[in-house]
């Protein structure tokens, strides 16, 4: 399972996106999609707030995008205080789901043409936040949103990283107050954290000598098979 944290981590660090696509990918192998989602808690908040305020124009981001942030909060809280009482079937084929579509939108050059208005943050905010509460993967929206404003790298990173750190703390306090996140699961998401952060420095380090755009098609891809393996095991 460390192992798991780890490639995660190398993933994340090398992209800036991903981690839980990864992680849950491999977790639901070993384990239920529930137990997966709440030990990933840590990892992603952590992760999250390291890209956030290690970014540029954090006051911004924050002042551009506060009706998204306060949508996702919403409907992640509501979502994954119910997490227990979803049929496994149904949160497998939500993490598939979300990791298919994560994977075609990085594989594809289809973009959308989005503004800034209010009834586009909120129609993305709650797709992204439903599908985080049952999936823990709300990164496919929020990148897809963000890729469609055709925004520069850094402003792009400071975005993403404020909505993704938004949505870890509901997605915490849901798990919670739901009984899926307990003393014991956070034990272990701790160890989790402390691979991923190994993981997150190597996957910085081999950003700088590795081609992005080989690595970035094989992850892409793995995702794609990976989720549609979950997609037909909730199905079936």
């Amino acid at each position: 399972m460390l192992t798991t944290f780890f490639v995660s981590g190398v993933v994340k660090g090398f992209l800036g996106i991903g981690l839980p696509a990864v992680a849950m990918g491999l977790l639901t192998l070993v384990v239920t999609p529930s137990h997966a989602i709440s030990l990933l808690v840590l990892p992603i908040l952590f992760t999250n707030l390291s890209q956030f305020f290690r970014s540029q124009n954090r006051l911004q981001a924050v002042k551009l995008y506060w009706p998204f942030a306060i949508t996702i909060v919403i409907s992640i809280f509501v979502t994954s205080l119910f997490l227990e009482q979803y049929p496994t079937g149904l949160l497998t084929i939500a993490i598939g789901v979300a990791m298919v579509v994560f994977a075609l939108n990085g594989l594809s050059n289809f973009k959308l043409k989005l503004g800034p208005e209010m009834h586009w943050q909120l129609s993305f905010g709650i797709v992204s936040g439903i599908l985080g509460g049952l999936s823990s993967i709300w990164s496919p929206p929020v990148a897809m949103y963000m890729i469609s404003r055709n925004l520069d790298k850094d402003r792009f990173i400071t975005a993403t990283g404020f909505l993704f750190l938004i949505g870890s703390v509901p997605l915490a306090l849901g798990l919670f107050i739901g009984g899926t996140l307990n003393t014991g699961i956070m034990l272990q998401s701790l160890t989790g954290l402390i691979a991923v952060l190994v993981g997150f420095r190597l996957g910085e380090i081999l950003r700088s000598r590795v081609g992005q755009n080989l690595f970035q098609k094989a992850v892409l891809i793995a995702f794609l098979v990976m989720g549609g393996r979950l997609i037909a095991v909730g199905v079936f």
